[in-house]
């Protein structure tokens, strides 16, 4: 399987693209990102702060996990700017104790007003088993809900400004950072439908999940519906992203956290605390069954993805990212147990899915890879006495 020569994520990576020297284009946009003008850019964000502070119920919203990037952003808005934020989380459901922990403590630390919208879980197990049968990824649900709940609440409280964290450039190449008017991520309607849905539309899914047997209300797939335009219209919604304004380094950012207001890092099943010495992905106890998938269906998982950054940014040599990631990418985790009990599924069926989706030329051995190691939290997270036989 061909492999960047720099950071060494495979032909299987999303966008990804080889120059001919056998360099991918995402570390070209790295190296891209060097060259943008960010003093200009911060002018351009103090012009939008300046522009709605003052004149809503909030100056802004955040969509806040309680996640290294959400806490930065509001840290740094809120210190450089002096601004009053709502700070929005949508519950995925797997919330992980350390994160909550960090957020109960950030809330009181910044003063800082806060929405927490978990929704149902029986559609929730729903939406999860028919994205992970057609998509094989079951995330479907926070990755719609993160997004469009947040754009919805702004239209509750008629709040237009809506700030998320980095950029698609830091990814993918879907956009880059000039994509948009100004260099600006803006999250619109195309983009959600693009990156967020996998192509299924709250109302697609409604169809697929609704029963006679066991029928399913419309309304309990409202938080999952980018709102209509025209009412974001009427609001000069503007969603952008903090990292197209000043340089994003998860890095610097996370030191800084840790630093200012005692935010926690934790380990990631699958990952050594080692490597993931910044708290990515921590927040979420599916994490490991995530990256596990995308191991069987691309050849790479959590590991490599996180080497790739450090490699981009100088704090690692390919050749040591290389070492890293074979010994150890792709190790199955403790928590795709739990994820087979709440969608009822064995683990047999769970591979037979993952294979109708395997990315060439990859070709994933179900049976010899070793086990992840539990995170010091397993036995707290929600089980189901749902396990198939």
């Amino acid at each position: 399987m061909k492999k960047c020569v720099k950071c060494h994520l495979p032909e299987t990576y999303e966008t990804i693209e080889f120059d001919k020297n056998g360099a991918c284009n995402i570390c070209e946009a790295t190296n891209k990102k060097q060259d943008i003008d960010w003093a200009k850019r911060k002018l351009l964000l103090d012009r939008i702060i300046d522009e709605h502070r003052g004149k809503y119920a909030y100056d802004c919203i955040i969509p806040f996990s309680g996640g290294k990037d959400s806490v930065f952003q509001v840290y740094y808005l809120m210190k450089e700017y002096k601004i009053k934020p709502l700070l929005v989380r949508f519950n995925h459901g797997f919330i992980r104790k350390t994160i909550q922990e960090n957020v109960d403590k950030i809330l009181k630390k910044l003063g800082v007003d806060f929405i927490d919208f978990t929704p149902n879980w029986k559609i929730v197990k729903k939406v999860m088993l028919e994205s992970f049968r057609r998509k094989t990824d079951f995330c479907w649900h926070c990755h719609t809900g993160i997004y469009s709940y947040p754009i919805r609440l702004a239209l509750m409280h008629k709040v237009p400004l809506i700030f998320y964290g980095e950029p698609q450039a830091e990814f993918n190449t879907y956009y880059d950072y000039n994509t948009d008017v100004d260099g600006l991520d803006l999250e619109n309607e195309e983009r959600f439908n693009m990156i967020r849905t996998l192509g299924i539309t709250a109302e697609d899914m409604h169809g697929m999940i609704d029963t006679q047997e066991d029928p399913v209300d419309k309304r309990d797939l409202i938080p999952y519906t980018f709102p209509e335009i025209r009412e974001l219209e009427k609001l000069n919604y503007m969603p952008v992203s903090l990292g197209s304004f000043i340089p994003w380094d998860h890095h610097k950012n996370t030191e800084v956290i840790k630093r200012e207001l005692g935010w926690k890092i934790d380990e990631l099943e699958g990952v050594p605390s080692k490597i993931n010495q910044h708290g990515e992905k921590i927040e979420c106890f599916m994490q490991g069954t995530r990256d596990y998938v995308k191991f069987l269906k691309r050849g790479y998982s959590r590991v490599s993805q996180i080497n790739s950054f450090n490699v981009r940014n100088n704090r690692m040599t390919p050749d040591e990212a290389k070492k890293i990631n074979e010994k150890y990418d792709g190790r199955k985790p403790p928590s795709l147990e739990i994820f087979l009990e709440y969608v009822g599924l064995t683990e047999q069926e769970f591979n037979e899915i993952v294979d109708r989706t395997v990315i060439p030329p990859h070709q994933p051995n179900y049976q010899s890879n070793e086990i992840a190691t539990k995170t010091w939290d397993f036995d707290q997270w929600y089980r189901e006495d749902n396990k198939k036989k």
